[in-house]
């Protein structure tokens, strides 16, 4: 890879939660940032901080990454403005929480439309200049819930499960062009999305504080992870732990205790 100082670091999601952690924390590392969210104003904010605290570059642009063209047109943009892409992190996401059939048909799809077809075509917009150039990372941000079914988060989950095996093929697909791909599998972290979350589900108003990740140490982890070119990094001991043992673990047991799981919290056991 280029040196720190030239190696420009596209973020989206980045008006908050862990993709502006991971934004502080690629920025105290010396990278030039590209900061993009639908959330233009918060991102102007942003990138006024960082630049004030790391004398870096900051290029804001807002974008709608859902919309069929986005990731095309955010290319075009750049290109426009001459600047290259070094480090891609996707990390604009979407969560719907509750039973399938009560989330409305055109919520389910928005979560298809940014998780997996906005980040599938930021990839293919940024990682064949990549491989052209010799070099380059890509971070993608998925979740625990990619290891297994999750009742009550069935579409997000399989999103995240996308993202993770789209990940690991590439990873091997990229192998001597010097480009490396990194899928982030986070648990519950403390931002606006779990806030939303507790809004909707007395259930998780008991969550313990041990249980629950900082966006700090997630971007950590995540930035590490990125830049030593690892193909799988899921922060916290007690994540990693049950990621592990979900792998081992048969399909049909991991479905029925999921789902024995939902029902308690649900009967209020």
């Amino acid at each position: 890879m280029t040196a720190a100082a030239t190696t420009t670091t596209l973020v989206t999601g980045a008006s908050s939660g862990i993709g502006e952690a991971l934004a502080a924390r690629f920025a105290r590392a010396g990278h030039p940032l590209v900061l993009v969210a639908r959330s233009a104003g918060k991102l102007e904010a942003l990138a006024k901080r960082l630049r004030a605290g790391h004398r870096i570059e900051v290029t804001v642009i807002g974008a709608d990454l859902a919309a069929p063209d986005a990731a095309e047109r955010l290319a075009a943009a750049l290109e426009d403005r001459r600047i290259t892409v070094d480090v891609l992190v996707n990390n604009a996401g979407v969560l719907e929480k509750g039973r399938f059939v009560d989330i409305p048909a055109a919520a389910q799809q928005a979560m298809v439309a940014l998780n997996v077809q906005g980040l599938t075509a930021l990839l293919a917009a940024f990682v064949p200049g990549m491989v052209a150039r010799g070099h380059g990372r890509v971070l993608n941000v998925a979740s625990i819930a990619a290891f297994q079914p999750v009742p009550m988060l069935a579409t997000y989950a399989a999103t995240k499960a996308y993202v993770l095996s789209l990940t690991e093929s590439l990873s091997e697909e990229l192998q001597g062009t010097g480009v490396t791909i990194t899928t982030l599998c986070p648990g519950i972290t403390a931002t606006s999305m779990l806030d939303k979350a507790k809004a909707e589900s007395t259930e998780l108003e008991g969550l313990p504080g041990f249980v629950v990740g900082t966006a700090e140490d997630v971007a950590d982890q995540g930035f590490t992870a990125c830049m030593q070119g690892e193909v799988i990094r899921v922060p916290g001991a007690l994540n990693l732990a049950a990621t592990m043992a979900g792998r081992a673990t048969p399909r049909w047991l991991l479905r029925r205790v999921s789902g024995a799981m939902v029902r308690r919290l649900k009967s209020g056991d």
